[in-house]
């Protein structure tokens, strides 16, 4: 055991599959935006809608499978079964071209290829969701959160952190040069080949917690447990948490879909010729060491300090930092500004996971997996980036970065500065829910 009371194998179960995850979903939340964008010819319109569809999906799946691991008390096949489909859907993207739909739908008209290339995406996206919300949203987290207690919340949420951060930076550097040297497809088949054998591993490693218990109740009421107003009234710390990780992943959804399309036709970013040089690995390994050190010294100073000490500092980090990224119009002077936004993001983050973890009924885990994605996933994902394509469409006129002629020759609109400044709109009524649990106190009440 270590010092967090956790095995070592359980701490190989936490990263690994956790990281994997994160490599997936961000593949998901960067790079099938500018697959969709980029290679099949979908606008900013476009991918808001897939974001929203996918969100929609992965609520739906995370209720269903979530209560249904609850009913049968088993976390480990919904794991490991969950994420090898997850993986052979990821395949299923190398396979999907204008060139492939035209002849399959026997199409020549060129708009109907694109949109049946673009419906196409859009479908499978939900279902490579319904096998990754099954696998990593409903049941992983529900794992977690059975394995775990509010002693050492704050150090897995602190290393939970990290491994979006340290996919994100993978994804970008290692799936970015992946691309421009073999193209989509490959990588496509090359992440879904990680993903199926980290779903194998998991049949010889994960272990089903004690506490992840076969529930009796009925199961169609299940569904419907967290929307009673008893439950809110019984459990109204979790859902002002809930409240708040929902304005925080508002204001995060604004700028993600199209951070990546934004850092490449607004500020130049060129993802084809990363300049990969001795001295910026050596780079990014102190910055990664940094980070990881960083977030666990700060999840562990959350459990021993107390939450409701760090979280207004974490709001004001995250909101001051994407006021700072507004303003910064070179790829230097955002990546400075982009600091402050993250490490106030990765804090809050830490803060609000575990906080909604100490909070979750635990006879109830997998359940409220479910309501946690509708705070998490469902209305940020609609919300945020419908307000975020309103406000590239509103503003890319007014910008002589703000249109982009396409490898079809299309004209579309160029994600703009100001959808970091709406997110900092949204950012701001975070404060309501903080302060209210910080009158309430965020210890889970004995």
């Amino acid at each position: 055991m270590s010092k967090s009371g956790l095995s070592k194998r359980t701490w190989f179960n936490i990263v690994l599959f956790g990281f994997i995850g994160q490599l997936a979903w961000n593949v998901e939340n960067m790079y099938f935006n500018t697959f969709l964008y980029n290679s099949v010819g979908g606008t900013t319109d476009d991918v808001n809608t897939m974001v929203a569809a996918s969100a929609i999906s992965a609520v739906l799946t995370t209720f269903i499978m979530g209560a249904l691991s609850d009913k049968i008390g088993k976390r480990k096949i919904f794991v490991s079964v969950g994420y090898v489909l997850w993986g052979i859907t990821v395949m299923s993207f190398a396979f999907i071209s204008r060139e492939n739909m035209a002849s399959i739908f026997n199409i020549t008209d060129t708009q109907k290829v694109v949109a049946a290339t673009v419906s196409a995406v859009i479908i499978m996206d939900c279902v490579m969701t319904f096998m990754g919300s099954t696998g990593n949203d409903a049941a992983f987290n529900a794992w977690i959160t059975d394995i775990t207690n509010d002693t050492n919340r704050g150090t897995v949420e602190g290393v939970n952190a990290v491994l979006p951060i340290l996919a994100m930076l993978f994804v970008t550097v290692g799936f970015g040069m992946g691309v421009s040297l073999v193209g989509y497809s490959a990588c496509f088949i090359a992440l879904g080949a990680m993903v199926i054998v980290c779903g194998i591993i998991g049949f010889f490693t994960i272990n089903d917690p004690k506490t992840a218990q076969k529930e009796k109740s009925n199961y169609f009421a299940d569904l419907i447990y967290g929307f009673r107003p008893s439950v809110v009234k019984a459990n109204s710390k979790l859902y002002t948490a809930l409240a708040a990780v929902c304005l925080y992943s508002c204001a995060f959804q604004v700028v993600m879909p199209y951070l990546f399309i934004y850092l490449q036709h607004y500020l130049g970013f060129d993802f084809n010729n990363l300049n990969i040089t001795p001295a910026l690995i050596v780079g990014a390994v102190i910055v990664l060491a940094v980070l990881i050190g960083g977030a666990i010294m700060l999840g562990k100073m959350i459990d021993k300090k107390g939450k409701d000490a760090f979280v207004i500092p974490a709001v004001v980090l995250f909101t001051v930092g994407l006021v700072a990224v507004y303003f910064m119009k070179t790829l230097g002077t955002f990546a400075i500004g982009a600091i402050v936004f993250v490490v106030g993001y990765g804090l809050l983050g830490i803060i609000l996971s575990a906080t909604v973890r100490d909070h979750t009924p635990e006879d109830k885990t997998g359940l409220f997996q479910g309501v946690r994605m509708i705070f998490a996933v469902l209305i940020p994902m609609v919300a945020g980036p419908s307000l975020g394509s309103w406000t590239i469409n509103k503003f890319a006129s007014s910008h002589e970065l703000g249109t982009y002629i396409n490898d079809y020759g299309e004209v579309v609109n160029v994600p703009v500065p100001e959808i970091f400044l709406a997110a900092a709109i949204v950012a701001v009524f975070i404060f309501i829910p903080v302060i209210v649990l910080k009158k309430k106190g965020f210890k889970k009440t004995k």
